[in-house]
């Protein structure tokens, strides 16, 4: 069972009086799981049947953001239960909220200043949303009508393909590599052409204190979760790598969702794992390459032509064809005209056959195909 939960019933099948609070297994600590269990109760109607569940990012949440998420799940059962009240069978009680309203419902709060929203009819539904699970955020949703799109107003969409790259560069002049991989994602740290201060360690300490800040953002921004090794570049003062540490840690304070990180390890690297809440924003806009298959990497056409040389001798054996035509990408062709023209020319007399080349442009990197003739 994931969550540590008291039953709701007794052993007549009568509700306990009182609140009933589950709490996630994934917070290993009794005092740790009975402290947030205790701040819920307290936040409860000592009368409240119900029962509710907190799963791990409880632990951090304020007090606020409890109680609101208590009001807006009991507001939203009361719906679900008048809706229930004569309703046939097969009608729908409940769906998950839309994106606009899980974002209004999850990231607008005290710091919010606007919600701009460009379409009127988003504003309308939005404002309905507000007015019964949010009504202090309902006077901050506009309706954007400006000449410009929004998007194009404050440069989303420079942003989201900046979040979408490999390197992240900084303002100093250094710049981060992000890999995700399937078990962790890696940050690298580099310095790039930056050079400031008395000494090349001033430098470093300088990049690794910005690459902190920048790192926490592309945590959010990318929506990054699970182990995350960051690879500082090397400092030999212990007390600008407790620094650069602090500085992380302090970054990371505003993200709502829950990350650990550790100290430096003896080959330098910090370690965080960031709790997974949804998809990363790679995996929801991205797919993988057809050409390499999401590994980055196509083979070199010095690689393909000599597969291509082993294929010919293979199928060559098996079918005896008169005749093979190969249909390969341009850089395929040119080489076997060029660098491996020896090559191909001492296959065609090993097998007594003619091989014709045809160039197909529409083929991806590393493309090919052998037609018997």
């Amino acid at each position: 069972m994931p969550y540590d939960a008291r039953p709701a019933f007794d052993e007549n099948g009568e509700p306990l009086p009182g609140p009933r609070v589950g709490i996630s297994q994934r917070i290993e600590e009794h005092e740790a799981r009975e402290h947030l269990r205790a701040r819920i109760v307290g936040l409860l109607d000592p009368q409240e049947h119900g029962q509710f569940i907190a799963r791990t990012q409880a632990e951090d949440a304020t007090d606020e953001a409890i109680a609101n998420d208590i009001r807006y799940l009991k507001q939203r059962w009361e719906a679900i239960r008048a809706g229930s009240n004569g309703a046939a069978p097969g009608t729908t009680l409940y769906t998950e909220l839309n994106l606009a309203q899980r974002v209004l419902r999850d990231w607008v709060g005290d710091k919010t200043i606007r919600v701009l929203v460009e379409d009127p009819y988003k504003v309308d539904g939005l404002k309905q949303f507000a007015s019964q699970y949010m009504p202090e955020v309902m006077e901050r949703i506009e309706n954007f009508t400006g000449e410009r799109p929004l998007f194009e107003l404050h440069n989303i969409e420079q942003e989201i393909e900046g979040a979408l790259k490999r390197r992240v560069d900084l303002k100093s002049g250094g710049y981060l590599i992000i890999d995700p991989t399937e078990a962790l994602t890696i940050i690298d740290v580099n310095t790039g052409g930056y050079v400031s201060g008395r000494s090349f360690e001033d430098t470093v300490f300088k990049t690794n204190l910005e690459a902190a800040h920048a790192i926490a953002r592309q945590l959010r921004l990318r929506n990054l979760g699970g182990i995350i090794l960051v690879d500082f570049i090397d400092m030999h003062d212990e007390s600008h790598q407790t620094q650069v540490h602090d500085e992380l840690e302090q970054a990371l304070l505003d993200d709502r969702v829950r990350v650990r990180i550790s100290g430096f390890s003896s080959l330098g690297l910090v370690e965080l794992t960031r709790k997974r809440t949804r998809d990363s924003l790679a995996y929801q806009m991205l797919h993988a390459c057809p050409s390499c298959e999401g590994d980055g990497r196509v083979k070199t056409s010095q690689t393909v032509c000599y597969e291509i040389l082993r294929e010919l001798s293979r199928m060559a054996r098996q079918f005896n064809p008169s005749e093979f035509k190969v249909l390969a990408a341009p850089d395929i062709i040119e080489r076997f005209l060029e660098e491996d023209a020896s090559f191909l020319n001492q296959l065609i007399d090993e097998l007594g056959k003619p091989i014709s080349l045809s160039v197909e442009g529409q083929y991806p990197p590393g493309g090919y195909d052998i037609v018997l003739l």
